[in-house]
């Protein structure tokens, strides 16, 4: 028997569903994710905040920052961090564990002056977003040229076994930890499901190219199960 496929909100109704959704969830979200990737995904921040080449004391701004994991990173490499989110819940986490400033706001309508960051990052959130167009293009207005993106996402092994068991294992196993550690197994199969709002890799990198950005580039990790898009302003 197949499966029926988990349904994902229209676009009118996307933004509100995605914030409730993130506010339900934040008690236990930082144990699942954890457990989810093996805390790869801690790994995978450091690697990303790794990407920036301007000095410690540069503002980074932290978009969808969640429960504040990339907060936490960029402070640790000494950068000044503001974290934003349109979710009570996930920021109220995140003041449990950075200083940074955090501001609840549309990442698509940032609150911020043009040109005034040296850095953006993004942590698993571009498929949350009404419009990845505008979210890179948000990225661009606000930082200086020569400004950095750090974008972490979820992706697929390019290897077609490898591509098997990943999709296997978020849509069956990780359905089944969000339900027995966080409490909400419906969250936890829009997550999975909610990777088919991502473009495939050449036209991402496209509309990043679009949005005002060069020297663009896509590192995969965790053997393919997520994906490092970075380059500088122009």
């Amino acid at each position: 028997m197949t499966r029926a496929a988990t349904p994902l909100p229209p676009a009118a109704e996307k933004a509100e569903v995605v914030r409730q959704m993130f506010d339900r969830i934040a008690p236990r979200y930082d144990a699942v994710n954890r457990i989810i990737t093996g805390r790869l995904d801690t790994r995978w921040r450091r690697r990303a905040v790794r990407t920036f080449t301007f000095a410690p004391g540069g503002l980074v701004l932290d978009l969808a920052c969640g429960t504040g994991d990339f907060c936490v990173e960029l402070e640790r490499a000494r950068y000044r961090a503001i974290g934003v989110d349109t979710s009570e819940g996930m920021l109220a986490k995140a003041r449990e564990r950075t200083s940074a400033e955090l501001v609840r706001a549309d990442i698509l309508e940032l609150p911020m002056e043009s040109g005034s960051a040296d850095g953006v990052t993004c942590g698993f959130a571009l498929r949350n977003v009404v419009s990845i167009p505008r979210c890179f293009a948000e990225m661009a207005r606000v930082l200086r040229p020569g400004g950095q993106i750090a974008v972490l996402e979820t992706s697929e092994p390019e290897h077609a076994l490898a591509r098997w068991g990943h999709r296997w294992y978020v849509g069956r196993i990780v359905p089944i930890i969000g339900a027995v550690v966080g409490g909400d197994r419906a969250a936890y199969e829009y997550l999975p499901a909610s990777t088919a709002y991502l473009p495939a890799p050449s036209p991402l990198l496209d509309i990043v190219r679009a949005a005002g950005f060069v020297g663009v580039r896509r590192d995969l990790l965790g053997f393919g199960a997520a994906q490092l898009i970075t380059g500088r302003r122009r």
